[in-house]
């Protein structure tokens, strides 16, 4: 089975809707996908409703991805297997949503002062209702004609320091762990390498999230080389942690795309293993019986 427990609908960051996204995972050969959108979990109703409807093979895992504040980076924590009716999340996952929008609003009014003006509605518009994130600031910039890529808009618009940062506001490590598994679920480190940490911070990091109660980390991405995953499993081992892997799929690119380089090698432990009940589990396969003397004797010899 291929497990990818790391996506985006357009109810986030995401260009694809949750029917689209299923229909792109089937064709992809993904088995179980998760949706982890950022801070909402407007996409899973939708997906839920597409898969019922058109009978599609596939299972869904409901998943969310929070934002967190540690130290000064902005680190993303995804929850799995959680309960989407737990009213708790929902009020809690709002309060999320309102930072999101307070943000926005600054990031808005200061890119105003450096000739991007009333970009807000638009901004909003892009995001069609859902979690307002970065990207959509970026997607509007592009628009406009201000860079001609993601990276560019990044670089010069919103990156710390530039004129559209605004630092976060959001929860802790440890308020999303405890949120996630109040909700019932599993909190998987996103990532980890894209953090651009160094050793001594990422080492600190995996520490921390595992002392918070931390389940897991993304070990298997699109683009980490099999060394890397070597490093993050170990890293896993030093504190306890499971595998997880997920693309962080948004739209198809040249390098990136649903269940692309999501593979384990059979010595690591991963998150379907560890919690068997939350996940669907691939089936055994039939050992192969061996030939009887007969049945042997009817087929050609080859010479030697």
């Amino acid at each position: 089975m291929k497990f990818d427990l790391h996506s985006h609908t357009f109810y986030s960051d995401g260009m694809l809707s949750p029917a689209e996204l299923l229909a792109r995972a089937i064709e992809r050969k993904v088995d179980v996908l998760a949706i982890t959108d950022h801070d909402t979990l407007l996409g899973l109703a939708p997906a839920h409703a597409a898969i019922a409807e058109q009978q599609l093979p596939l299972q869904l895992v409901n998943g969310v991805e929070i934002s967190t504040s540690w130290y000064e980076f902005e680190i993303h924590i995804v929850g799995l297997a959680i309960d989407p009716t737990d009213t708790q999340l929902q009020h809690r996952l709002a309060s999320q949503q309102e930072r999101r929008l307070e943000r926005a609003r600054e990031m808005a009014r200061r890119l105003t002062k450096h000739n991007v003006p009333d970009c807000l509605d638009a901004v909003l518009a892009l995001a069609n209702g859902g979690a307002v994130t970065r990207t959509h600031f970026a997607r509007h910039l592009m628009n406009i004609g201000k860079a001609s890529s993601m990276a560019g808009v990044f670089k010069h618009y919103l990156a710390r320091g530039k004129a559209g940062y605004v630092p976060n506001n959001w929860v802790s490590l440890v308020e999303a762990v405890q949120w996630i598994h109040d909700a019932g679920g599993i909190a998987v480190l996103a990532h980890p390498l894209r953090y651009n940490l160094n050793g001594k911070w990422l080492t600190k990091l995996m520490r921390e999230f595992a002392s918070a109660g931390g389940d897991a980390a993304e070990v298997a991405s699109c683009q980490l080389t099999p060394v890397q995953k070597r490093d993050v499993w170990s890293l896993c081992q030093q504190f306890g942690l499971v595998a997880s892997q997920g693309s962080d799929f948004h739209q198809p690119t040249d390098w990136s795309d649903l269940g692309r380089g999501l593979y384990l090698t059979d010595d690591i432990r991963t998150v379907w293993q560890q919690f068997p009940a939350l996940f669907p589990q691939p089936k055994p396969q039939p050992e192969l019986q061996p030939e009887s003397p007969a049945e042997s004797s009817d087929k050609p010899q080859l010479c030697s």
